[in-house]
């Protein structure tokens, strides 16, 4: 169980204000500039050290990405920090909490970050429906400014360094780190072919990194407890704390700071009362937003809660947006829903994704309603593999695992509708038992 004391997003539940006294009063811009002399190799040196790992999904070393970047930008092409608050994946809504609640961590996050990275500017890339998340953090970035934290001479460190903020509109795709570029540069927000990578040439062409709005906030809080602190929580490789968002069907919903690699079944009983009708009741959870492969209750109840955990019960840890499904769910019927949303949040650039989300969802529905043959499952199965893995970005495997979760564990549930709805008898009664 993780302690308070060792809690980094004090405020998560927004019972104290958010601005920059209040922030201040937490422990956030305790000296920065102390923090910023230590050096720009040395910063991304601690952060190596410490394990952390990319917290929006993709669990990339965070050190080893900030290391990427020139040491000596170039003329004319300076370095840039992105970070990633397009928080649109379902079920996710971590990035939201820190925003409104604890703004000057993540702009402070944003100083560090960029020092290390020698970068100009940071652009933090907000999701469109995020309305008053969005008045939030320009209200402290405008604080940060007034203070002299951020802008010329940053923290009195000598350092130039500008925030800015920009609303997306609202679509899924630009939460992918080139599309996001993209639509950063006014373009059409569609995924870039990979080389040449951001860190070569990403945002107007400039040297960039892209990370994720827990990923940077977290940072100033690691350098000043130190590496050892934060590797001190979690298994081997899967370390630190990490934002829990559990909805779904659960006694009390929530998003909890907790150790990585807790277990689910702790996780739940801690923090969310149980689940809704007991233990007994629990058919599946979707344990890393939508994207990820379901897991059947059996298999979860013990699983650690980490990238390794979670990759050994054949799913993903992702965003950590636990969602929990009891028996009262029609499970067929919830991954058709999802497949209907990546369906539509397709940018439409590759024909596998393009062609495949509408069709994968098509026979879904088909499935859903028993209106299908048994041999219909196999070839949904293939032809999510033809799409998995083909595509320019990560939006044809978001499509396609879901529907393999459901086939590989549920396919009993998809036969009985078939054969329910062949012998005349109504398909759609309970999910399975």
């Amino acid at each position: 169980m993780l302690e308070d004391k060792d809690r980094i997003f004090t405020n998560v539940y927004g019972f104290q204000p958010w601005g920059l006294k209040a922030a201040q009063a937490r422990g956030d811009w305790d000296n920065t500039k102390a923090l910023m002399l230590r050096g720009q190799d040395a910063i991304i040196d601690e952060i190596k050290a410490s394990g952390l790992r990319g917290r929006g999904g993709a669990g990339f070393p965070t050190g080893t990405k900030w290391g990427f970047m020139p040491k000596e930008p170039k003329p004319g092409r300076p370095n840039f920090l992105v970070i990633n608050a397009d928080e649109s994946e379902p079920g996710s809504c971590k990035d939201r909490e820190i925003i409104r609640h604890d703004p000057h961590k993540l702009i402070e996050g944003a100083l560090i970050a960029g020092y290390a990275m020698r970068a100009r500017a940071a652009y933090i890339y907000i999701r469109g429906e995020y309305i008053r998340e969005a008045e939030t953090l320009y209200a402290a970035i405008a604080e940060a400014y007034d203070a002299g934290l951020i802008g010329r001479n940053a923290s009195g460190s000598g350092y130039d360094f500008d925030v800015f903020l920009h609303r997306g509109a609202g679509a899924y795709i630009c939460g992918e780190e080139t599309a996001m570029l993209e639509s950063l540069e006014g373009k059409k927000g569609q995924p870039r072919l990979k080389p040449p990578f951001p860190a070569g040439a990403g945002l107007y062409g400039c040297p960039t990194t892209v990370n994720n709005v827990e990923s940077i906030a977290v940072a100033p809080t690691i350098l000043r407890r130190g590496a050892g602190w934060f590797a001190s929580f979690g298994r081997e490789n899967n370390k630190g704390t990490k934002l829990f968002q559990i909805s779904g069907h659960v006694n009390k919903p929530c998003v909890v700071e907790e150790a990585m690699s807790i277990p689910f079944r702790e996780l739940i009983d801690r923090h969310c009362g149980g689940i809704r009708g007991g233990w007994d009741n629990l058919l599946a959870v979707i344990p890393g937003g939508s994207s990820v492969p379901l897991v059947p209750a059996s298999q979860i109840m013990d699983a650690p809660m980490d990238f390794d955990g979670l990759r050994d019960v054949k799913s993903g840890l992702g965003t950590a947006a636990v969602i929990v499904m009891d028996k009262s769910t029609d499970i067929v019927r919830a991954i058709s829903r999802i497949s209907y949303f990546y369906k539509h949040e397709s940018c439409g650039q590759c024909t596998p994704c393009r062609e495949g989300t509408g069709w994968m969802w098509r026979v879904m529905e088909r499935l859903r309603e028993g209106q299908a043959e048994i041999e219909e499952i196999d070839m949904l199965e293939e032809v999510t593999r033809q799409v998995e893995g083909h595509t320019i970005c990560a939006l044809g495997d978001a499509a396609a695992w879901p529907i393999q979760g459901l086939i590989r564990h549920f396919r009993p549930e998809i036969e009985r509708r078939i054969t329910a709805r062949q012998a005349g008898a109504a398909p759609l009664a309970a999910a399975a038992e």
